[in-house]
């Protein structure tokens, strides 16, 4: 009998960022600037601080032609990686297609995402307009830079970081809360939100979403490079950087989007870019998000973390009768209420559609009056809380090589060793043990929660 190794089918595509009017080639899929895509004139003009270079422009249609191939083309069934050819647009294709700046983008990208890329530039046939017509103030002196959201861990950090730097620290907002006004007090303020948006919704496209830690990556460089900052500030703690990447799901490739391996690489991309130096930088990176979570909580009058949202899920199944709220049981949930619960704080009521985690059943759990009960978003709940579960496993001595050649692959981008890197991850897992034991054991054994975990066996 002949055995044949099983390979799986990649998927191939090809897309054209054309300038609006211009039509793809024929056999690819089209973005069309200005129709398909739409850019901000009040953001893009809080990014035009002292200077507007079309580099500033091409960086974000890059960003977003990346987003929208990454949507746009479905990974195989039975596999991981995609081959993706991608046509730009661009004022200046000779500074693209220079063998440091392409060769590190390919670089970035490839290891981000797990994906083939092979991006070519071309030139534009129309200059695009400056926002503005005047120079505006750089805020000075500005040491770092840090992403801004709704999120907790961003909250948290530029609080903590903020009583040290003050205004030389300058936020990046990057969340779904990031619209804003950009004037204050009379003054524009710098980088209020993601400067563009897609006029219309990928239907049926790609859910992983792995590009997305390359563009929050590129707005903040292209901050740090128009105020002079030497330091990106990455806010998420360990888990939530590390631990992707060391849980890895069934087939799925690392999810790097926070780690340190990727946002090396990316500084590598940003100075061939650019032209100025910057590093990413990550303060709590062997913390928790509940040790993170207890040290902003102990600031005086500071509960602003009330107010954040973790959520990975979409509206579909975080909206409860018109009211953004949030699932409760995806992985990013599951790990902020492990870490209220480690911080010793609590929550109000009304805040998840999976309110009840007490509860012996996972459909009594859920708020009556949600609609899009199913299987699916149970079998969603369940990777939620194994992807906690498993990183827990990651303490035991079992695990130990694995962690320890993490931790040799991570020291080497941080300038660590190998036998320090490996103490502060290893703590870091022992502590995400302990606190994943301590929420468990409070929800108690009749719980649908904890008949998921090991705690059942």
């Amino acid at each position: 009998m002949n055995i044949t190794a099983y390979r799986p089918k990649i998927s191939e595509r090809a897309v054209d960022v054309v300038e609006a009017g211009r039509r793809p080639r024929k056999g690819r899929i089209g973005l069309e600037l200005n129709r398909d895509l739409e850019f901000s004139t009040d953001a893009l003009r809080s990014y035009a601080f002292a200077r507007w270079e079309p580099m500033i422009y091409d960086a974000m249609v890059v960003a977003a032609a990346v987003e929208f191939s990454d949507r746009a083309i479905k990974r195989p069934s039975r596999g991981w990686t995609r081959k993706i050819e991608v046509r730009i647009a661009v004022h200046d294709p000779m500074r693209w297609s220079d063998p440091s700046v392409s060769g590190s983008l390919h670089e970035v990208l490839g290891f981000l995402t797990g994906d083939l890329w092979k991006i070519e530039f071309v030139k534009r046939a129309k200059i695009e307009s400056s926002p503005v017509q005047e120079c505006l103030q750089i805020p000075r002196p500005t040491k770092a830079v840090i992403a801004y959201s709704d999120g907790m861990d961003s909250r948290a950090v530029a609080g903590l970081l903020g009583k040290t730097l003050g205004e030389e620290l300058v936020r990046v907002r990057v969340g779904a809360k990031a619209a804003g006004k950009p004037v204050v007090d009379g003054r524009l303020q710098p980088f209020t939100k993601v400067p563009y948006k897609f006029k219309s919704v990928l239907t049926n496209g790609e859910t992983t979403a792995r590009s997305r830690g390359f563009k929050f990556a590129l707005i903040n460089g292209l901050a740090a490079y128009l105020t002079n900052a030497s330091d990106i500030l990455v806010p998420e703690s360990g888990q939530g950087a590390i631990g992707p990447a060391l849980v890895t799901v069934s087939h799925g490739y690392p999810d790097y989007r926070n780690h340190p391996r990727f946002t090396r690489l990316m500084s590598r991309f940003l100075k061939a870019l650019t032209g100025h130096a910057v590093e990413f930088r990550f303060p709590r990176l062997w913390n928790t998000k509940g040790e993170t979570l207890r040290a902003f909580a102990a600031l005086p009058e500071d509960d602003s973390w009330k107010d954040t949202k973790s959520c990975w899920r979409d509206s579909r199944w975080s909206t409860l009768n018109g009211t953004k709220l949030q699932c409760g049981v995806c992985a990013a949930c599951m790990l902020r209420r492990m870490s209220v619960h480690a911080a010793g704080l609590s929550e109000e009521p009304g805040r998840y559609i999976c309110e009840d985690l007490r509860a012996p059943t996972f459909a009594e759990a859920i708020h009556p009056e949600f609609q899009r009960k199913s299987a699916a978003f149970e079998q969603y709940a369940i990777a939620g809380t194994l992807h906690l579960d498993h990183m827990a496993d990651m303490a035991e001595d079992d695990a130990r090589p694995a962690v320890r050649r993490h931790a040799l692959l991570t020291g080497m981008v941080l300038g660590l060793s190998a036998k320090d890197t490996e103490e502060k991850l290893g703590g870091m897992l022992e502590r995400h043990a302990a606190e994943w034991d301590g929420f468990l054991n409070d929800l108690g054994a009749r719980s649908f929660v904890r008949k998921w975990t090991r705690a059942s066996k």
